[in-house]
């Protein structure tokens, strides 16, 4: 028997709108939308894909954390070639970019429902 990662799933309050960022930001496609659940998968691909559930009352964690404060549990790291161009991208696509930047060559974001997540160049 294998155990394979099928994929990541984001809470959130509105899957259509969070899934529309993911999509235009990774260029993936839409394999399944209902109302409260949206599934993308990169082209040509069925495993891993990224999904968005309906949580209607979810909390963004808080950057950097902080003790007493909602925490992040899990964060999406993605590579991009041109770490700048690629930050502008996702800022004009609704994301924020982090006043808290811990390296050079990654840069903090959070999506339009207040994930966070990071685009980094390769090797870093």
């Amino acid at each position: 028997m294998t155990t394979t990662l099928g994929a990541i799933v984001l809470g959130t309050p509105d899957p259509p709108v969070l899934a529309d960022f993911y999509r235009a930001l990774l260029g993936w496609e839409e394999a399944e939308r209902e109302p409260e659940w949206v599934r993308l998968r990169a082209p040509g691909q069925e495993r891993p894909s990224l999904s968005f559930q309906m949580e209607a009352h979810h909390t963004p964690p808080v950057w950097p954390p902080r003790a007493g404060t909602q925490q992040m549990q899990a964060h999406l790291d993605l590579q991009v070639d041109d770490l700048e161009a690629e930050t502008a991208r996702a800022c004009a696509l609704g994301a924020t970019l982090e006043e808290h930047q811990p390296q050079e060559d990654v840069s903090v974001l959070r999506d339009p429902h207040g994930h966070p997540f990071c685009l980094f160049l390769p090797g870093a």
